[in-house]
């Protein structure tokens, strides 16, 4: 194998680190942040601790949500004067449901070179693992904290063709599920948490399974929560009672498609 070319002077390197097994991490990730003349992090303490794992010392700055304007004229100062500057978040890719877009935008607006080190990244490892249509997809992150902004996103959100994905945290994911319910009561959903980590692991059911399920073991982890095709159930109405007593006894075949059984008091 032939030796890699030396960093570019006056590059932005968008480094992709490990969502929680460190092994994930690539070849080229540590030659980069090896061989760069500065990190710019989301979080110093985490990277700092990243970088002492694999033996790297380089200088690390915070650029994060809430500095990254004045830190992004810090990083177009140190690209022009020829450095290699690398870009990471606490986890996964900068820029996806990080923070990223403008430090590169204001990058490519100057006349800079922005690189992408791809590598591991939470949506497309839940997906691949979902077993839900993977051809089309739209990914939407976090949605917003406010009640009256996550309906309205959510609404039009639900009338996406193919598999949506979002991110969700611990601390809201039984609020998304109970949204959920009133709007996408029979749309399969699949969580994926904690991934590539120890305890990663995957529910699948409806927003009823699944707050059955949350019921008995509390929300722990960071969430990507994967609804299968919810345009068709946007356009579906709620089946009738007399719907529900000619079903009722194929509840059974039914229940074996999630991996969250239904709740006790609706099975037979």
């Amino acid at each position: 194998m032939p030796e890699p070319a030396p960093l570019s002077p006056s590059t932005l390197y968008l480094v992709a680190t490990p969502i929680g097994n460190l092994e994930d991490i690539t070849l080229r990730a540590l030659r980069v942040l090896k061989q760069c003349q500065l990190i710019a992090a989301e979080d110093t303490r985490r990277t700092v601790q990243l970088l002492r794992h694999f033996e790297i010392t380089k200088p690390v700055i915070s650029c994060h949500g809430f500095n990254e304007a004045k830190r992004t004229s810090r990083i177009l100062d140190e690209l022009a004067r020829g450095a290699s500057v690398a870009l990471v978040s606490d986890a996964g890719s900068p820029g996806i449901s990080d923070p990223g877009e403008r430090v590169v935008r204001a990058t490519r607006a100057a006349g800079f070179r922005v690189e992408p080190v791809p590598g591991a990244c939470a949506l497309i490892a839940a997906l691949t693992a979902s077993g839900l249509d993977t051809s089309e997809f739209h990914f939407a992150g976090f949605l917003p904290h406010k009640s009256g902004q996550r309906q309205r996103l959510l609404s039009k959100l639900t009338t996406q063709r193919g598999t949506l994905v979002l991110y969700e945290s611990p601390y809201r994911i039984e609020k998304l599920l109970n949204e959920l319910l009133l709007s996408q009561p029979t749309t399969r959903v699949v969580l994926g948490r904690e991934l590539t980590k120890k305890f990663e692991e995957f529910l699948s059911g409806t927003p009823t399974d699944l707050l059955a399920h949350f019921k008995k073991h509390p929300a722990k982890g960071e969430f990507v929560v994967m609804l299968e095709n919810p345009a068709q159930d946007a356009h579906s109405t709620a089946p009738s009672r007399a719907e529900d007593a000619t079903t009722e006894a194929a509840s059974d075949t039914e229940s074996q498609d999630f991996d969250v059984p239904p709740p006790e008091d609706n099975r037979p």
